[in-house]
């Protein structure tokens, strides 16, 4: 008899080592140590009116896709597609134990079915892991989180997975989090690495372009938030600045040798790219408004348009190569009522691309998602009903994306066809 690897039989029998986590917790509370587990199962009904690009079969929705002409003149892509899924089905545990240093102390690890590649769908990943100490002022954070760039306080309550995706950075990722707190002000530093949400290079999409670079992302944060307690009305703002620097060869590449050879040299040739965002939230008792924008260059790995391209040879013998970052802009407002029972909301976002921040040469490669594109934008209306446990949520959203016609300068777009797809989802929840 074989016997089956220990992983196969831990990621198999996932969901009972879950169950029986809680009773653990319970055995050892008097200890000050619990385990609570959390979730929710949740099933979307997807309809587009034309093929998208897209991730997990239509799930995570970026936009349409451009026109494919057929001899006729017939597009191939103006096809429609329904589809149900419920890959988004989640898991949560939350673990509380005595204090250490000072500080309380908590566990967290979330995951859902969504898998990690499109050939992995309904396969279990890992969404957050991290362990944090909270002091009453003073907060530190290690593991997997949401990027610093997406702000857990002011993000788009839109029902679609893509949560406002290309037009809000979206990523999570393994890092050390440092929180001060100064009265109604506060400073968050960030270094963060790249997992399931990394740069694109050479190799195709991965991590390595940033380990090879051995420096970590930074991310500074500046915010301002206050809360009234008597009629509950919160505002929240902030500003947020990000440093990237990653290494996209570290040999050379025969195609921008004169004479081409077979030759490879070492090269550590970086690309650095910067990236800022200003948000705004107010919650007031009727309704809640959140704003939002983005600025910065090499986007690919938050989900957004752009990355960065060849911009000269350097050493024409060698191979050796400068890059430029492809730079983006994006806006988007996020608009509910604040209901128990019934939520209306409307979510708008815009994205502009600018292009390369500096002139690049006509047959240079180019790494980035989407480079074609000139700008795109999305409106979203939603409703929420919720009963108990129970929640029904459809929502309607219209995309679009102009892909570009005619160019100026290598990579500048100075004319663009814009293409739109209407997506209708209902969300089926149960919380528990």
């Amino acid at each position: 008899m074989k016997f089956k690897p220990l992983y196969y039989f831990m990621r198999k029998h996932f969901i009972l080592f879950l169950l029986v986590i809680p009773i653990i917790g319970v055995a050892q509370e008097k200890k000050n140590f619990t385990v609570k587990l959390h979730g929710f199962v949740k099933s979307d009904l997807l309809f587009d009116s034309r093929q998208t690009v897209n991730v997990r079969e239509g799930h995570f929705l970026l936009y349409p896709k451009n026109e494919d002409l057929d001899k006729e003149g017939n597009d191939i892509n103006a096809q429609p597609t329904l589809n149900m899924l419920s890959i988004q089905t989640r898991l949560k545990v939350l673990a509380t134990g005595p204090d250490v240093w000072g500080a309380k102390t908590i566990g967290y690890i979330e995951g859902e079915f969504f898998g990690t590649t499109n050939a992995d769908v309904n396969g279990f990943r890992l969404r957050h892991a991290f362990v944090k100490l909270q002091w009453p002022k003073t907060m530190i954070m290690v593991g997997q989180y949401w990027n610093p760039l997406f702000n857990v306080r002011c993000y788009p309550g839109t029902v679609s997975f893509n949560t406002g995706a290309p037009f809000q950075p979206f990523a999570r990722n393994p890092q050390l989090r440092f929180n001060q707190q100064f009265g109604k002000f506060n400073i968050n530093v960030t270094a963060y690495w790249q997992h399931d949400f990394v740069s694109t290079g050479p190799s195709g999409s991965s991590s390595v372009y940033l380990r090879n670079s051995a420096i970590p992302i930074f991310n500074l944060r500046f915010e301002f938030y206050t809360k009234n307690e008597s009629t509950g009305n919160e505002f929240l703002a902030g500003v947020s600045a990000n440093y990237k620097s990653i290494i996209p060869r570290i040999m050379s590449d025969s195609t921008y040798q004169t004479p081409k050879t077979e030759n490879v040299y070492k090269t550590d040739t970086r690309i650095n790219s910067v990236g800022f965002s200003a948000y705004f939230k107010a919650k007031l008792k009727p309704v809640t408004i959140k704003l939002n924008g983005f600025y910065g260059g090499d986007a690919f790995d938050i989900i957004m348009i752009g990355g960065y391209a060849v911009k000269e040879i350097t050493d024409p013998v060698k191979g050796f190569v400068t890059y430029t970052p492809i730079c983006v802009t994006s806006y988007w407002i996020d608009l509910h009522t604040n209901g128990k029972r019934f939520q209306y909301g409307l979510f708008a976002g815009y994205s502009k691309n600018l292009g390369p921040r500096e002139d690049v040469m006509a047959d240079g490669n180019v790494y980035a998602r989407s480079a074609n594109i000139d700008y795109a934008y999305r409106v979203s209306g939603r409703m929420i009903y919720n009963n108990g446990k129970f929640r029904l949520a459809p929502e309607v959203e219209y995309t679009v994306a102009a892909y570009a016609t005619e160019y100026g300068k290598p990579l500048e777009i100075t004319n663009s066809n814009p293409i739109g797809n209407f997506r209708v989802l209902v969300g089926f929840y149960y919380f528990f």
